[in-house]
Order: structure tokens, then sequence, then C-alpha cells
């Protein structure tokens, strides 16, 4: 897009841009997202960043009505695998935060020099005001959402200090602390202190609206979720249409419990509640959770590449907003992803079960049916078969699993959101007993890479054109085991769902 046409979705009001590019006023000092419902600002008063940080940097202040710090993210860093995309994934997951620039630059390769240049140059933020960004969206939400004291607040958000704290709340918001936590709506009933990780469902713990772009089709996410929802790990609770997801997570700083609802709020969004065991991982647990559920796709640009195709339009406009679901960790889903190999989906998540009743860390307090964390790479790489053989987990799938946990534990093979998915996928298979498919699978759901085609259209359709589907085909994937493309006779479909019953 240039900028006339930003302007005119500017005018349009347009939400499918909310994330995508951001706008700011000169005359006023405030930066907004596309679909802002005040009065359309004349053009020449008009600038455009690529990011809210960039804004922010500028000198706008975010805009009280839109709120423009609450924007699904850009697809653009699920799409890129260069190493803009790369870093901002990471910074999503709060890494500059936990090992600042120096932490940043060693896991993407380059010196903090060749970070700071490309980020500026493509972004108009480095990766600390981009951090800044994010950590003044996580004290916003903590100061409106819990009962937490101010200066709790500006250490959970990841800020040095107090005063650095009321500094960037000031120069982002033009408001104190104070003034914002007076903002939030139902004063004293939303939310309480934020470190508990148990807790009844719906009460206490973070709440948040988890924002997202389009159409979202949330019972087919919801039915993929709660086919594999391992006991103990995830539970999935409520009738269809009003569901709620919930599973425990591994953070950096402790353990938490991640609870979705399934029906979407008005305005699109997903209502969720984090109980947290230390309000620092906020930013990491809302970030992975917005992972799990591919809040941050793009469904227009997936309709308009597929939609038009022969063998996908049909199902593509009968399911709008299909998305891929991802995983909060990579590890975790890996080792899931070996345990199932060759096996239907109700038999590897009973093997994952198994797993974790013999491995799986206790959480200190349990929450509902959440009762572990699922088995560290640590644990896994040191952990014998005999324990769980009552089970009936193959002795083969052990080997696979140690040499695994090896592998992640001592670096050589790395899932977390910054890795390099073509080296991932070459470590993975370096392991013995990963499958290609496996490692295939690992690879759009653990790394959130859109571009992977797991199911065989050739097989079903001779006119398919997988080449056609890309930048989108872990989308075109999903379309085609959902057995609902036009075109597909019932043993064809029956084909399709196969494939996907091959992982758990």
């Amino acid at each position: 897009m240039d900028d006339d046409s930003r302007y005119e979705a500017v005018r349009g009001r347009d939400a499918r841009f909310d994330g995508e590019f951001f706008f700011a006023v000169s005359t006023t000092g405030i930066y907004c997202r596309p679909s802002c419902p005040a009065i359309t600002p004349k053009r020449e008063n008009v600038t455009f960043y690529p990011t809210a940080a960039a804004a922010q940097a500028a000198g706008f202040r975010a805009c009280r009505r839109c709120r423009p710090d609450a924007v699904p993210g850009s697809a653009d860093w699920n799409v890129r695998a260069d190493v803009v995309g790369r870093a901002m994934r990471l910074i999503g997951d709060g890494v500059v935060d936990r090992e600042g620039v120096p932490g940043l630059a060693a896991r993407l390769g380059y010196s903090t020099r060749q970070v700071q240049r490309q980020l500026n140059a493509e972004l108009g933020a480095g990766p600390i005001a981009l951090a800044r960004a994010q950590r003044a969206h996580t004290a916003r939400v903590l100061l409106q959402t819990t009962d937490m004291r101010a200066a709790e607040i500006a250490f959970a958000a990841g800020f040095a200090s107090v005063r650095q704290f009321n500094d960037t709340l000031r120069e982002i918001y033009a408001a104190t602390p104070s003034e914002l936590r007076a903002l939030r709506h139902g004063r004293g009933g939303q939310g309480g202190r934020a470190g508990s990780v148990a807790g009844p469902r719906g009460t206490g713990g973070v709440p948040l609206r988890l924002a997202y772009r389009g159409p979202y089709a949330s019972a087919e996410v919801f039915d993929y979720l709660q086919a594999r929802a391992v006991a103990g790990v995830e539970e999935v609770v409520g009738e269809p249409g009003a569901r709620t997801y919930r599973r425990t997570l591994r953070l950096p700083h402790g353990a938490g419990v991640a609870e979705v609802w399934e029906r979407p709020g008005t305005g699109g969004w997903l209502e969720c509640r984090l109980h947290l065991g230390d309000p620092r991982d906020l930013t990491t647990a809302a970030q992975r959770t917005r992972r799990l559920f591919d809040l941050d796709a793009d469904p227009y640009a997936v309709a308009e590449r597929l939609g038009g195709d022969p063998l996908l339009g049909p199902a593509v406009r009968r399911c709008p907003g299909l998305r891929v679901p991802g995983a909060p960790d990579p590890a975790e889903l890996a080792f899931r992803a070996v345990l199932g190999q060759g096996a239907a989906v109700a038999e590897g998540r009973r093997r994952a079960e198994a797993l974790v009743a013999a491995h799986g860390e206790p959480l200190p307090v349990p929450s509902g049916g959440l009762t572990h964390l699922f088995p560290s790479a640590e644990v896994l790489a040191e952990a014998t078969g005999e324990s769980t053989g009552e089970f009936g987990v193959p002795r083969e799938r052990w080997g696979a699993l140690r040499a695994l946990g090896a592998a992640l534990a001592d670096g050589t093979v790395r899932l977390d959101p910054g890795a390099d998915r073509e080296e991932a996928e070459r470590s993975l298979l370096a392991v013995p007993g990963v499958a290609p498919w496996t490692a295939g699978y690992v690879r759009m759901r653990a790394l959130g890479d859109p571009d992977v085609l797991l199911a065989e259209p050739a097989r079903w359709d001779g006119a398919a054109d997988p080449a056609r589907w890309r930048p989108w085909r872990s989308y075109a994937t999903h379309h085609l085991w959902s057995g609902a493309a036009d075109g597909l006779r019932s043993g064809r479909a029956a084909g399709a769902r196969g494939a996907l019953a091959a992982v758990g």
C-alpha cells in the first residue's frame, strides 16, 4: 500500500488494516488505528507508521478512543522468515525484557548494531522502543484489570524503575497511572490480585480481550483443540458454542493457567483470563495464548488467495476465518507430535497423558482438571520407557523422545519464536525417529509457519496446484483436512481426515 491507499483505509475506517499500520495526526499529537471512529483528519495532517512504537518514538500519544496499542499484531511477522520477522516474534515473547538487546541479537545470530539498524530501517523503531511500547500496554492492562499497586505493576511490566514507568505512561497515554486506573470499566469488579495460578474458572487472575481481525472460526478451533486436549495439562469445559479452553503454561518466571472462552466478543476479540504465579509473565503468557489461537492471522489475505481456487474456494467461503492453531510451548508440541507418529488422534492423546502422569511437573495448586505442566526437555532427555510401559507407549517412541529431549536441552534443535524455520526443520530431521511429516507439522504449529503443506491434494484432485496457495499453504492444509472442499469424493475426504489423524 502507498500512503494514499492507507488514507482511503482510514477514511473508510477499515478494520482489516488494524495492526498493519498506524496513523498519527499532527494537529492533535495522537496516533490511532485505521478503524478509529473519530472524525477523519485532513490528509495533510496525517503521517503513517508501521508500528505503534514508531509513532510513539515520533512523539505521538495513543488515542484513548480506539486504543491502538490493543490491536492484533501484523500477520507479516508470521509470514516473514527474515531477521525482522524473527526479531518481532522474539520481542513479542518478552526476550528484550528478560535478556536485553544483546540477548535478542544472540538468538538471531547478528550483532546488536545490525539488529538495531534493520529494525529502525524497516519499522521506524529499534528493539528497545518496540519493547517499551509493549511494556506500556502491559502496564495499562494491569492498571485497569487488577488491584496491584503501581510499583508492583511497574516491575511486573518490565520497567527498570517506578520513575521510568511513570514517565513512559505519561508520554504514551498522556495520563498518570492513577488516571489510567480510574478509566477502567466496572471499577472494583474486574480481576483481583494477579499472583494466583489456581482459582475457580472465570474469577481472579488478569482478564484480557485478545483482539483478532476479520472472521474467526472459533467453533472449528475449539473442536480441534478439544480433540487433542491432554488431561492434566488441558481441558475443555462446557457445551459447543459456550466452551472454555483451559491449559497450564510453563513461563519464564513460573507456572500459569490460561482460560479462553469460545464465543467471540462483539468487535472481534476472544475473552481470556490468565492466572499467573508471577505477574512478570503477563506479556509472555498473553502472546503465547495469541499464538495458540492464531489471532494475528490475516483471514482477508488468506481468502483472497485461496477463495478463487477451484478445489478450496467453496470450503473457504463455507468456513471463513479458519485458523491454524499454534502452540504456547513449542517443545511440548514437538514431543506430542513424535508420540503421535503413525497413530490416530485419540491414541496420540492417550500416550501424551501417560507421559504427563509419569514425568509431568505438578502444579503447586491444582486448578480444576489441570494438575501438571508438560514434562520439560531436560526431564525427557533422561526419562526411561519402563516408567510408563504399562500405558502402552511404544518402546521405539522412547528413543525418539529422549533424543529430541537431549537435542532441545543442548540447543541442537531450537524451537523458540525467533528460530530459523528452515534450520529448525533440518535439525529436527536429524533427530533419530523424527519423520518428515512430523517435522513439517512442528514447523506449522510450533513455529507458526503459515506456508506448510502437509496434505496431498494430488491424490484427490489432479487439478490442484499447491503453488498457487503460497504463502498460505498451512491454511490450505487445514481446509483439506476438514474434508469440506467441494469436489472431494467421500473416500478422498476420508483420506484427508486420515492425514490429520496421524498426529496426536
